[in-house]
């Protein structure tokens, strides 16, 4: 984040050093490192807080636009023109970073220095390296550091977890497959760059691991990537640092099991199923709002549709602040998290020696 001179606030909070024993959840003082406009994430983070009974009371952002609406979305609010400001002048304690992905880990790091806990939007880095930095230092300053993977609790996911891993309504998992794809152009933002990206398995590809992870759960032990590049680089203005045309990864796991995941902006064949399950027993394919279970008996094929259960993303930050109160365990940790980033770094790495790789965090 650039630094600016401080644009805002009345700062009544100044120089107060941050508190890190916390008895109410009121006591949990927040704040967002990031207010783009993108998606909104600055005020989704700040409201999914606020109901888990946290109290918001800061904002860093270095565009004074996005500082107003902050102000709007939220009155009382302190706001800040860099990440330095605040946590000089901010008694913040609990810190989103909701900024481009290069820039979580240095972000991560100065929060951390400063005694801050520390949620990063997903993904939690672009590198292992730099997970494993953040790790590090969480541990020596006994602070939390954790990545917003609200989608765990997707309904779908949480549909799967009960009839695949505890009904076995497919019987054992043989494989799972993942896949989102379109046939079009990257747009001239960021998202499309790699080196502020990481690549094109880094927005859907982590959300899709790290579901199958609730499925799979042995540890993974080797990793092949492939890639394919140079379509629609010429086209747009990213030009060499222009994300992936199409990238997969192939993970194969201790039991045998493995985990394929594909995200194209070449796909011309429409498909069902962003994940889809297959067991020796049948089929279970996720879509967007529902779910197909495939069976075949004696050469008849029969098929049962059902909708998802209800999305329980606001469970993220009820375990975050559990954890911080009662000392819960946190069902997102950076261990966790650390698996996707290590795949697909891997994956990306494959793709480029033409073989397979092994895995440090299966």
């Amino acid at each position: 984040m650039t630094e600016k001179t401080k644009i805002t606030s009345k700062n009544k909070h100044s120089q107060i050093p941050p508190d890190r024993s916390f008895k109410n959840p009121k006591d949990i003082l927040v704040g967002v490192v990031g207010y783009g406009g993108a998606y909104n994430m600055g005020k989704k983070h700040l409201e999914e807080m606020q109901k888990a009974g946290m109290t918001p009371i800061a904002v860093a952002e270095p565009d004074e636009s996005r500082l107003a609406v902050a102000r709007q979305d939220f009155p009382s609010i302190e706001t800040y023109a860099s990440l330095k400001e605040m946590l000089k002048k901010s008694p913040v304690n609990l810190l989103a970073i909701i900024t481009p992905h290069n820039t979580h880990a240095p972000l991560a790091l100065q929060c951390l220095k400063a005694g801050r806990h520390v949620v990063c939007e997903k993904p939690f880095a672009i590198t292992t390296a730099e997970v494993d930095q953040m790790i590090a230092l969480a541990r020596k300053n006994k602070l939390m550091i954790s990545t917003y993977h609200n989608r765990h609790w997707d309904g779908w996911i949480i549909d799967a977890v009960e009839l695949i891993k505890k009904q076995k309504i497919v019987g054992d998992i043989v494989r799972i497959e993942g896949r989102m794809g379109t046939h079009m152009q990257p747009a001239d933002w960021w998202r499309s760059s790699r080196s502020i990206s990481g690549g094109v398995l880094y927005d859907w590809g982590v959300h899709l691991i790290e579901q199958s992870l609730q499925l799979i759960e042995t540890p993974a032990t080797e990793v092949s990537g492939f890639s394919h590049t140079g379509y629609w680089a010429p086209k747009t203005k990213w030009r060499n640092d222009c994300i992936e045309d199409e990238a997969t990864a192939v993970i194969r796991f201790q039991s045998g099991q493995r985990l394929t995941i594909t995200i194209s902006n070449i796909e011309c064949n429409p498909r069902t199923g962003l994940l889809e399950i297959t067991g020796t027993e049948g089929s279970y394919v996720i879509d967007w709002h529902h779910r197909t279970v495939i069976k075949r008996r004696d050469g008849v094929i029969s098929t049962e549709q059902s909708p998802h259960s209800p999305d329980k993303h606001y469970l993220y930050y009820e375990n975050v602040r559990d954890h911080l109160i009662k000392g819960a365990p946190l069902v997102i940790s950076a261990e966790w998290s650390r698996r996707p980033i290590h795949y697909i770094e891997k994956a990306m790495r494959s793709a480029k020696l033409g073989r397979a790789l092994p895995l440090k965090y299966g």
